[in-house]
């Protein structure tokens, strides 16, 4: 049964009418808003969300309710009233209830020229926006006229066999009909549905009275703000084009006047003074009670003002963190609000170049946006290659089949970095994340000829080494050329923005900080501490690759112990610098975790430069390498299971953590480090690594004749190690589960090489969600949820916290604080987006108590 069309449908809108967004839209709403502000907007009718449908579904329009709002013979226009702007929607329809008399009434008003021109117009939309009928049979000519108008009706005559409506009413039923359906209809749907809107959308409809912008004294249409909309800076930008006919003259327009005084040409501000003076004031009186900043668009009729709509000015990422500071400041909004206003993701975009919105991109390649920001330079293939240009002072691309361990060096000189296997967790993505290095992974589509140094591209297009190319991590895609950049952003604004949402947030936010320079970015983002620090990845850096290879070739402790010891100091520096530069901060560093035979070359003449450096012959350098190969590495000889069987290993991390404690510690305050044993399945392990550790810090407290005190924890990744946390508690003063291993081991699923079907499963929604980009709470979750709870029965005072890459993903932190978690920790470049989100995750609890 079809919906009838009541009176409440059709809403008069009054200062008093009964109205509200959910049911007639965001612009009718405004625009009640704007009536209350005694703006003069023009008669306007709002049709609701189940009318629209109602409309759509074929119920007849009653225009005579519509219609006995407005004058006898009225021009109107009907525009959009959707909930969220974003969402899109018809285009605006007007000059509707142009005819003949109308035409002959403007003629002698405004001239015959003017009137026929705005005919013409309403013609062409209605023929091609409402009959539906072939745009090229109604083009309008430079110069209008009355046979061309006579031609332009004709035309419609003949394709429609009926002569074009006169009657105000049925042209305004048709309009509305043809809108309705519109927004109905399935490619209208999907494009909606994308941009985040629910399936059921509503649409609703503004009728409004026309106001010409044509006339003897100063007409014209015309838009002003009152911010820049890149910067959020107080400034009055937008144009008047005089005399304006139709709905492009402002962006079409010659001879548009400025606002304000300029030395280039007229403005509106001298040619239109109390209208101009006007405009300011409703800007500022918009912003006070509207509680926004507004873009008004008004038209000019004679010098007489009419606002015929107000929105919300679009702002890039950086105008809006000012916006919200701005009016927090100036006490139109309190600072929680403004705090909630912004986007977590806008932050993202502020720490990192980014590609200006304007620039043409010529897509070579799309893979898996794996870390955010832009940057552009020549291709290289081999982090040699990328030392090597980095040396020279030219940025460079890096592109690899996988990176390495290996690569990591290269991966600091690069500008960017691009691999065609690899998902949101792998190797190239977490680092990248780390250092805050633009990077795509899994762009599978690329073929590479690391021999010839060429990449091909999916459309056959060929590029070599040194070629410029660009790579947006934002998108996940590989462009060529160098597009224009926009600059990261982190002004006062952000740092404000940011201290507001410390103040209400109530989660520890730390940082995954492997190097002392990754420290230092988290120190100036203001982590909480470092939740996670990758020692192995230190050994990469410089000669300590070529020490770690000569104590693999090594074959009893002792010696072993030799090798390590020349480590040692080297261990002691890098922890020395992250305790002073994270200033009484905790660190949580996590004892060695990776398979040993990352750290032997791949190829034959890495392992005969190998064979040279241990001065020993290669067949035996290729039987060492074999002996350590896995068939699973990942589940193989690594972490606390390395630490078990080459025990020297912890040994000489624990004796390097503890006389940096000792060093730092004498320096100001003292320092408790935290020491995480990684991939725990068993109590037994912690026990045995507990013992040693206990060993090695008696004799350095004895050696050094100064107590120090330290935490020890447990990396639980695992699935059996939460299960089991009662039990691994009693012997761990935190537990921190490593969402990464733990999402894979869960699932079965290696995250290196997920995302080659990754998107399929999503697409038939097996899962919702790539599990390594978003927390799955249901799986991974309740594995988290039973750890923390049996945690906390082995150890009341257990410290839990998640340090793996969804730490700083909204989702995740909303169910860390649900737990009841102390801290999630995060690369350095997410802090400031989880700082955001944690505030606001408190902020909505708050306003739900």
């Amino acid at each position: 049964m079809q919906k009838v069309i009541t009176l409440k449908d059709l809403c008069h809108v009054t200062k008093t009418a009964p109205m509200a967004a959910n049911i007639h839209g965001g612009r009718a709403k405004c625009l009640q808003r704007l009536i209350r502000l005694d703006m003069p907007v023009p008669t306007t009718v709002a049709l609701s969300f189940d009318a629209v449908r109602a409309i759509a579904g074929g119920q007849p329009v009653d225009t005579p309710q519509i219609l006995r709002h407005f004058d006898a013979a009225p021009l109107l226009s009907v525009r959009p009233s959707s909930m969220d702007p974003d969402w899109g929607g018809p285009g605006a329809m007007l000059n509707i209830g142009m005819n003949d008399a109308k035409h002959s009434e403007l003629s002698e008003t405004i001239g015959e020229a003017a009137a026929t021109r705005i005919y013409m117009r309403y013609i062409q939309s209605f023929a091609i926006e409402v009959a539906r009928l072939d745009p090229e049979e109604f083009y309008l000519p430079d110069q209008p006229s009355a046979d061309g108008l006579r031609a332009m009706l004709n035309t419609y005559e003949a394709e429609m066999d009926a002569a074009f409506p006169q009657d105000v009413g049925e042209q305004l039923g048709e309009v509305l009909r043809s809108m309705a359906r519109s927004w109905e209809g399935t490619t209208a749907r999907l494009l909606r549905q994308a941009k985040g809107a629910p399936a059921d959308a509503g649409l609703g409809l503004v009728v409004q009275d026309m106001a010409l912008a044509v006339g003897a004294g100063v007409s014209g249409s015309g838009v002003i703000q009152f911010v820049d909309g890149t910067t959020g800076t107080e400034q009055i930008n937008g144009r008047f084009a005089p005399q304006a006919l139709h709905s492009d003259a402002l962006r079409d327009a010659e001879g548009a006047l400025f606002l304000t005084r300029d030395p280039r040409g007229k403005s509106l501000e001298e040619e239109a003074p109390e209208a101009f003076e006007q405009l300011i004031a409703f800007g500022a009186l918009g912003r006070l009670r509207l509680r926004e900043e507004m873009e008004i668009k008004f038209i000019l009729t004679d010098g007489q003002l009419t606002i015929l709509d107000a929105v919300r000015v679009q702002r890039s990422s950086r105008a809006a963190v000012r916006i919200a500071v701005d009016l927090a400041e100036s006490g139109v909004i309190p600072r929680e609000e403004a705090v909630m206003r912004v986007q977590p993701a806008a932050l993202s975009e502020l720490l990192h170049r980014q590609i200006d919105r304007s620039a043409v991109r010529d897509v070579i390649v799309r893979g898996i946006p794996a870390s955010p920001g832009a940057a552009s330079g020549q291709l290289v293939f081999t982090a040699n290659e990328a030392q090597a240009s980095a040396a020279r002072g030219e940025a460079c691309v890096l592109v690899r089949r996988e990176t390495t361990p290996e690569d990591i060096r290269g991966m600091h000189a690069a500008a960017a970095v691009v691999t065609l296997r690899g998902g949101i967790t792998s190797h190239a993505a977490v680092i990248g994340r780390g250092i805050g290095l633009p990077c795509i992974v899994g762009a599978a589509d690329l073929d590479i000829d690391e021999r010839k140094r060429i990449i091909t591209a999916p459309d056959g297009r060929t590029f070599t080494a040194g070629d410029m190319v660009t790579v947006d991590g934002s998108t996940g895609q590989m462009l060529a050329g160098e597009p224009a950049m926009l600059e990261a952003a982190l002004d006062d604004a952000f740092q404000t923005l940011l201290s507001w949402a410390d103040d209400v947030r109530d989660i520890g936010i730390r940082a995954n900080a492997d190097t002392p320079a990754d420290a230092q970015t988290a120190r100036n983002f203001n982590a909480q501490g470092i939740g996670l620090c990758r020692t192995e990845h230190m050994f990469f850096d410089g000669d300590r690759v070529d020490l770690m290879r000569e104590m693999i070739f090594t074959e009893n402790p002792e010696g072993r112990a030799a090798v390590l010891e020349r480590l040692m100091p080297l261990q002691r520096s890098d922890f020395r610098e992250l305790f002073r530069i994270m200033q009484g901060q905790p660190v949580c560093i996590r004892l060695f975790d990776m398979p040993l035979h990352e750290f032997l070359p791949a190829g034959k003449s890495g392992l005969r430069e190998l064979a040279e450096l241990l001065n020993v012959p290669m067949a035996e350098v290729t039987a060492r390498v074999e002996d350590l190969t896995e068939y699973n590495p990942m589940l193989g000889m690594r972490g606390v299971r390395l630490g078990l069987t080459v025990p020297e290993i912890y040994d000489m991390q624990a004796r390097a953590i503890f006389q940096a404690t000792v060093a730092v510690s004498e320096e100001g305050d003292p320092v408790v480090p935290e020491i995480m044993i990684p991939l725990v399945s068993a109590m037994r392990e912690v026990e045995l690594v507990e013992s040693r550790i206990s060993t090695v810090a008696a004799a350095v407290r004895t050696e050094t004749g100064v107590d120090f005190d330290y935490k020890l924890g447990v990396m639980v990744e695992t699935p059996r190690a939460a299960l089991r946390a009662q039990d691994i508690a009693e012997h761990a003063a935190f537990l921190s589960f490593g969402t990464n291993d733990l999402t894979q081991m869960t699932y079965g699923l290696s995250r290196d090489d997920a995302g080659r079907f990754m998107s399929d499963y999503v697409k038939l929604h097996v899962y919702e969600e790539d599990p390594f980009h978003t927390l799955d709470l249901d799986g991974v979750g309740e594995l988290l949820k039973l750890g923390a709870e049996r945690g906390r029965k082995g150890r009341s005072d257990v410290t839990l916290s998640i340090c793996g890459e969804h730490g700083g993903d909204t989702a995740a932190i909303a169910f860390c604080r649900a737990q009841g978690f102390d801290y999630v920790s995060c690369s350095p470049f997410r802090v400031p987006v989880a700082r955001l989100s944690a505030a606001q995750l408190a902020v909505k609890d708050r306003i739900g108590r």
